[in-house]
């Protein structure tokens, strides 16, 4: 969960002794409702089936530590070309994944093709051809619009038959998605999801409008779907690319311009609308085309709000990021900004753009980290936020350069070699020997090629650490068969 705006991942854990009621939904007199239902019924037999994972984590604060694996089940179903689609929280950190037809007692083994964590999609394989017959792949649709009926069709937990709900689409707009912090299009809907209900697919007039992958259980019958847009997407790139590369960014930061007054400061006619740049990414393909103080007016000539948002279907409205996310690498993107009282019309090549502080590196990995001397180093991530006392400055940093990282002094494994540092944790490591640290293989490098007698280490706030790097190199293996660590760094370093 994140709990930022209160929504919550909806896999079903075995664990869980918790039974969610699902609440039977007025189905309407109206003939043609009844008829879709049943359309539905038809459809999904077929094409749904059931998820089993088993998952594995490792420790975000000791990630040489495994944890005990746990089970969990959702929903997926049948699209071209013989693959399963499902959500990537479903399958998140698997070792073993299976899946069940309708009506059948049957698992059958499934590999994990490809995996969106951004957009929380991923694809399954199986290879059994057994397991394929009289399976009949699903049709993606349109997005529905507000009031439109859709049916939510899953194995929510209460039961082990297939389920199937209705519910009308309450908005379509950018929300963030639980399993990866992104923001994109949802739809939103009072159909019952429930746990299990994960990666089950959502249905209006017999196609597939999207995949239901998060609700708000404080509140009754809020419940999310990824629409078909973001999930042609992902489709689409895992078969041009082999893997998902991820969603394009302008890579920009923005203030509202809603205000009459700023926007006569930055010059603009009382006709114009858009929303004023405050930062650009120095890695975004913008950076040093796009400038702080430009007002962004247009996007491949759709006018930007002063809002943050652009027309959606003539009578909706979208934040722009959508327009920019849907792009693929590289392509081809105008942008029309205002400075200093002068319009320009730039063409970018626009591409994803990594954020300092990941979020979804947390999955299908083991984590890094390094031990020297009983110093524990770890890279700053959104996991290690949620559980250590870092500091929040480090909320909102962007990357200045390829690969960098901020590293962490997390923990100290005590030993004679550090004593009197132990007070010392949760900071970040600035400096080896008055050389800046980019990353952890940076900081690994600077400590084992060490030719000094001192090995000094400048971190956040001013504080200081100073050790002889013979005595610590020489000490470390002992401190590690103390502490009961097999490696002294993950297999990444």
């Amino acid at each position: 969960m994140f709990l930022g705006s209160f929504r919550f991942l909806i896999p079903r854990f075995s664990s869980s002794n918790n039974v969610t009621t699902i609440l039977p939904r007025r189905l309407s007199s109206v003939p043609a409702l009844e008829n879709a239902k049943d359309s539905v019924i038809d459809l999904t037999l077929n094409s749904v089936v059931k998820v089993f994972c088993l998952s594995s984590t490792s420790s975000v604060l000791q990630p040489w530590q495994k944890r005990l694996p746990t089970k969990r089940s959702g929903s997926g179903f049948v699209v071209s070309n013989n693959k399963i689609l499902t959500n990537a929280h479903v399958v998140a950190n698997h070792t073993f994944v299976q899946v069940r037809k309708h009506g059948s007692p049957t698992k059958f083994k499934a590999k994990v093709e490809a995996v969106g964590h951004d957009c929380d999609l991923a694809i399954l394989k199986i290879s059994s051809k057994k397991f394929w017959k009289d399976l009949k792949p699903l049709d993606l649709g349109d997005v529905p619009r507000p009031n439109e009926t859709v049916f939510v069709v899953g194995y929510p937990q209460g039961g082990d038959n297939i389920s199937i709900t209705k519910g009308v689409v309450s908005r379509v707009e950018v929300t963030t998605y639980a399993h990866s912090k992104a923001n994109l299009m949802t739809i939103q809907t009072d159909a019952a999801i429930n746990s299990g209900n994960s990666g089950g697919p959502a249905f209006m007039d017999n196609k597939v409008i999207g995949v239901a992958f998060q609700s708000i259980p404080s509140s009754q019958n809020i419940g999310y779907i990824i629409p078909s847009p973001v999930v042609k997407h992902f489709i689409t790139s895992i078969a041009e690319n082999g893997q998902f590369p991820g969603f394009c960014s302008l890579g920009i930061s923005c203030q509202r311009m809603e205000n009459a007054g700023i926007r006569r400061l930055f010059k603009m006619t009382p006709k114009m609308t858009g929303t004023l740049i405050r930062r650009v990414n120095p890695l975004s393909s913008c950076y040093g085309i796009l400038k702080e103080k430009d007002v962004l007016l247009s996007i491949d000539g759709v006018s930007v709000r002063n809002d943050q948002t652009v027309v959606f279907r003539k009578t909706e409205s979208i934040n722009f990021n959508h327009l920019v996310s849907m792009k693929k690498p590289c392509e081809t993107t105008s942008i029309k900004i205002l400075r200093e009282g002068k319009q320009h019309l730039f063409s970018i090549n626009i591409k994803p753009v990594e954020p300092l502080i990941p979020e979804c590196n947390k999955y299908d990995k083991v984590p890094s980290y390094y031990i020297f001397a009983g110093f524990v180093f770890l890279p700053l991530t959104q996991a290690y936020m949620d559980l250590a006392h870092v500091s929040e400055s480090f909320s909102g940093k962007i990357r200045k350069k390829a690969g960098e990282q901020i590293v962490i002094l997390s923990q100290i494994l005590e030993d004679d070699i550090n004593a009197g540092y132990r007070d010392l944790e949760d900071l970040q490591v600035k400096e080896v020997n008055g050389v800046k640290v980019d990353n952890m293989k940076h900081l690994r490098q600077l400590i084992e090629k060490c030719c000094t007698q001192n090995l000094r280490l400048d971190l956040e706030n001013g504080y200081i650490i100073n050790i002889d790097h013979k005595s610590g190199k020489s000490v470390s293996p002992k401190i590690l068969k103390r502490y009961g660590i097999p490696k002294a760094m993950s297999k990444d370093l």
